[in-house]
């Protein structure tokens, strides 16, 4: 396993740590509980995924780290937003496990289409980014899940459920005008072009990068579904989310699993979808601005520390997201967490949340099951596409429609 020296001694109130990203991971509890751990102040720049990975290549000096997603890698790093990690410094980097690392779980290939974390991962001789290993990342990798939709049970005819979980249900005509889509350009379109294939209404060649008349085709099917009244909403955040639902304004949706937590506090009887055609698979971590240094920096590197120390990794499982090196967080976590959260079985008893109120019933169990089922069946990693800039355009066409 690599060593590395313990972080350097932080003086309390003396140092501010400014993170950008969204409301996945930036949330109060974690940042008090790392404030408390660490002894610095850190201030959390929550913004919508878009806005985050806008403002991520425009304006490093405004933040500290980054907090994202491997896909905005794909922006960031040609913009020279970021500097590279030093992997000495990371004292638990021998503990990430192999799927962000090479692109598998033990003997299981997890790779699939889109931006594949492991291949924007290792920073390389001429500063290009490749799964060759260095001394030196992009981006450390935490948190990731398998993503699909969320619908509730009792609003599904009959007939639907007995074909099978499926991408296709996003657009299956019995439930028009109950539908609500991801906002975020490289997510939702992803999620479309996914119902779209598994409908039959078109092949793709690379469905996590399409080419200029793959956009134009998959825009004008979904604007035709559009002006007939299917979709009744778009979401950024995963409360946003959870709300369209929780105001019976939707049956269906692309979903994030915090939005999950929220659904079961509010009592709706739902499933989160393990579709056939395998899942949208998605990749967290932080970054270090290229503006950061001196002391600012040595603080930065405490808090990536932090991150692989358990706690993180132990509040993550408790609202459905998985961490890089998980065996860390059993220590912070009950065996009947463990067994519910990452070998998919039954709740011994009540579980709690992520602050501690009872979320997951007792006999309840994971959809999807194990963290190696999940993630092992995935269809597409979330991407930065070769026409990114295109299909922004032609997304935001379709949501005036």
């Amino acid at each position: 396993m690599r060593t590395s020296p313990e972080a350097p001694a932080i003086h309390r109130g003396k140092i501010e740590l400014r993170v950008l990203g969204t409301s996945v991971t930036l949330q109060d509890h974690i940042r008090k509980q790392a404030e408390q751990d660490l002894g610095i102040k850190l201030r959390f720049i929550v913004e919508d995924g878009s806005a985050v990975q806008r403002n991520g290549v425009m304006h490093p000096q405004s933040y500290d780290l980054y907090d994202q997603w491997f896909h905005s890698i794909d922006c960031l790093w040609p913009a020279h937003a970021l500097q590279p990690i030093d992997l000495t410094r990371i004292t638990r980097w021998g503990e990430i496990n192999s799927l962000p690392r090479a692109g598998r779980l033990g003997k299981r290939v997890c790779t699939g289409a889109g931006s594949v974390p492991a291949d924007r991962l290792y920073v390389q001789p001429d500063n290009s980014l490749g799964r060759q290993p260095s001394e030196r990342i992009s981006m450390l990798p935490l948190t990731h899940n398998a993503d699909s939709f969320v619908y509730l049970d009792d609003t599904l005819p009959a007939a639907l459920i007995e074909r099978g979980e499926s991408w296709s249900w996003l657009l299956a005509p019995e439930l028009a005008g109950r539908v609500a889509l991801q906002a975020d350009a490289a997510i939702g379109a992803i999620d479309a072009a996914l119902a779209v294939e598994a409908s039959g209404l078109m092949q793709f060649a690379d469905i996590g990068n399409l080419s200029i008349e793959e956009i134009d085709a998959l825009i004008a099917t979904l604007i035709d579904y559009k002006r007939r009244g299917h979709f009744a909403g778009f979401w950024s955040s995963f409360a946003e989310a959870a709300q369209l639902m929780i105001s019976n304004k939707v049956a269906i949706q692309s979903i994030w699993s915090p939005a999950t937590v929220e659904l079961e506090k509010a009592g709706l009887k739902f499933r989160l979808a393990s579709p056939r055609e395998g899942y949208r698979a998605w990749f967290g971590g932080l970054s270090l601005s290229r503006a950061t240094n001196g002391r600012v920096l040595d603080a930065a590197y405490a808090y990536l520390n932090w991150w692989l120390d358990g706690w993180a990794g132990a509040t993550m499982a408790r609202q459905g997201f998985y961490i890089a090196n998980h065996e860390r967080s059993r220590d912070y976590m009950s065996d009947a967490e463990w067994a519910y959260w990452y070998d998919g079985k039954a709740a011994a008893h009540a579980l709690p949340g992520p602050i501690g109120e009872h979320l997951v019933a007792a006999g309840q169990r994971r959809d999807g099951g194990s963290y190696v089922a999940r993630m092992g069946r995935i269809a597409v990693w979330d991407s930065v596409m070769d026409e990114h800039n295109y299909l922004v355009r032609r997304w935001a066409e379709f949501r005036r429609a």
